[in-house]
């Protein structure tokens, strides 16, 4: 799946990503988020891998690029016939709090949507992390449930999480009707 809009352009990962992607998991401050403020300790061999193998897997994982510059990436995990959980990262700190997060997630989701015919997305965040949490009910997202103490980070401190999910019914995009944006610049 690719996606462009307004200098956002979101496509599937290959192996030559791999570096790039080592560079932000092994950065405590890009990883901290999602429990791993040390970073994850890999190599670019073993994510090269990963993504040789992903569609096994079924999950696949995007790089984002705004002005063809990596700045992030996500990715989706199918866990059901229709279902699948998400998740991103705007690694690159300028790059962060300057509203790219809903118009990047409203290319990704409408693609899960209508591409591949997901009709349920989840997706899970740190109960911390208000910023993301402020950008999923905008699009539409339904808090499930709030998981109090219930998983510890690389640190050994106890760490909450929110749950969310989100059908085609409940998605409010940030951008152009799907048909209309999947191959244009100008948004």
């Amino acid at each position: 799946m690719e996606r462009t809009y307004n200098g956002i352009r979101i496509r599937e990962a290959n192996v030559g990503d791999a570096k790039q992607l080592c560079i932000w998991w092994n950065d405590g401050r890009v990883m901290a988020h999602a429990g791993f403020p040390n970073g994850l300790g890999t190599t670019a061999e073993r994510i090269a891998d990963q993504i040789k193998n992903q569609k096994v897997h079924q999950t696949c994982r995007h790089l984002i690029l705004f002005q063809e510059r990596p700045i992030g990436e996500m990715n989706y995990n199918r866990i059901g016939a229709n279902v699948c959980e998400i998740g991103i990262k705007i690694c690159e700190p300028e790059m962060q709090n300057r509203g790219l997060g809903k118009f990047v997630l409203s290319l990704f989701i409408d693609g899960l949507f209508h591409e591949l015919n997901f009709e349920k997305i989840v997706l899970d965040t740190n109960r911390n992390n208000r910023r993301a949490q402020h950008v999923y009910e905008q699009l539409g997202f339904r808090r499930v449930r709030v998981n109090v103490d219930s998983w510890k980070d690389q640190l050994g401190n106890l760490q909450s999480s929110v749950d969310y999910e989100l059908t085609r019914e409940q998605f409010i995009s940030y951008v152009c009707t799907p048909i209309s944006f999947a191959n244009r610049e100008d948004g």
